[in-house]
């Protein structure tokens, strides 16, 4: 039986773990999921470590480009950095630039992802408190965490009134509520796709892997998963 080692952003942990394992059954392989951090994967891809099946953003595919068999990259779905509250609480005032920063510095606390950890989210957020100019102002309550998973489970839990990370890592999370998208021109879209690694020694089940990944019936569980399909 092949096993299909399968390295992925974290982001895209919802859909894949939904659609991969049923798919791998079938086809008699067995998978070895690492999801973590994007910037987390490329360190461990500079490390040496040799997946079949590799899930990043665009960019960072981008930069791995001669470690990819030629052809073999698929879009899979394109999320959004998001704002959420705790179910029942009062819905912050998101729809502009100008009532997003007034809900920043007027917040008891905000949970983000660590920019540490090398997460897409942290790496955008901590630029853009930057640009809008808030960054000492709200440093003090900004709760840094390892994932877009644990800052949404601050804002169930109440711990943070407010947590942003990617939409599809917050809808996973029981008792918080995705208030939206962060508003325009604040906003960051993060497209991620599937390739083979040129290394692998699974090039046919990484293949039937991806087009499982990107077939018209699983547009469904992408989009309940926080994405927007090609």
């Amino acid at each position: 039986m092949a096993l299909v080692k399968i390295m992925s952003a974290r982001a895209v942990k919802s859909a894949v773990s939904a659609i991969v394992p049923r798919v791998a059954e079938a086809n008699g392989h067995d998978v070895l999921f690492d999801f973590a951090p994007v910037g987390t994967l490329e360190a461990k891809l500079a490390a040496g470590e040799k997946p079949d099946l590799i899930i990043l953003s665009t960019p960072a595919l981008n930069k791995i480009e001669t470690s990819l068999v030629a052809g073999s990259r698929r879009a899979l779905g394109r999320t959004s950095i998001g704002v959420a509250v705790r179910a029942g609480a009062p819905l912050p005032d998101i729809a502009s630039a100008e009532t997003f920063r007034h809900a920043l510095l007027t917040a008891r606390a905000i949970a983000v992802s660590d920019v540490a950890v090398g997460g897409t989210a942290g790496k955008h957020l901590a630029q853009l408190f930057e640009r809008m100019g808030i960054a000492d102002a709200i440093d003090h309550k900004v709760l840094r965490r390892a994932s877009g998973g644990d800052v949404t489970q601050c804002v169930a839990e109440g711990t943070a009134e407010i947590g942003m990370t990617f939409i599809s890592e917050m809808l996973p999370i029981t008792g918080a509520h995705v208030v939206g998208p962060l508003p325009h021109p604040l906003g960051s879209d993060t497209t991620y796709e599937a390739a083979i690694m040129a290394t692998s020694l699974q090039r046919a089940a990484a293949e039937a892997l991806i087009a499982a990944l990107t077939r018209a019936d699983t547009g469904d569980i992408w989009r309940a998963a926080g994405f927007e399909t090609p």
